[in-house]
């Protein structure tokens, strides 16, 4: 059974954030006000992901 979707408390009342949870061992992102696309991927492909996007290694793509 799929977790509940959670969103980062910085972005308080708004509904423009990515949400993520947990299915079956996978996890599942969607942006709030395009809750009909889900991207899933599996937890060490997004951990991978966030410590590139915090090492900058994708900063020359901005």
């Amino acid at each position: 059974m799929p977790e509940s979707w959670q969103k980062s408390s910085y972005s308080g009342a708004t509904n423009e954030c990515v949400e993520v949870r947990t299915v079956a061992g996978a996890v599942e992102l969607r942006e709030s006000d395009e809750a009909h696309l889900i991207l899933r991927t599996t937890p060490t492909a997004l951990a991978a992901l966030l410590s590139g996007v915090k090492s900058g290694e994708f900063d020359h793509h901005a």
